[in-house]
């Protein structure tokens, strides 16, 4: 019987994200998640009563799309952002 002999590979390859890419995506997810909370609002005081000033306002209708639009600019600037080389 012949024993096939097997080559070590040694593979060094670097990670796909470091620590400062980390850091950057969990930062847009917070601001994300705070441009859900600010979408979210708060509860309305009478549930039986529409009070358009609430649901229609600038912090829900304006505001909150925009935080979550530089949440997710965040999430694309961490994922293409190229590690610093300590060459």
């Amino acid at each position: 019987m012949s024993e096939k002999k097997q080559a070590v590979h040694t593979k060094t390859s670097t990670p796909l994200f470091n620590r400062e890419n980390l850091v950057w995506i969990i930062a847009g997810i917070v601001v994300i998640a705070l441009g859900m909370l600010l979408m979210a609002g708060g509860n309305s005081k009478n549930p039986a009563e529409f009070d358009q000033k609430e649901v229609y306002s600038t912090t829900r209708i304006t505001i909150a799309p925009l935080v979550i639009i530089i949440g997710l600019g965040l999430e694309i600037f961490a994922i293409f952002k190229k590690p610093r080389t300590n060459a």
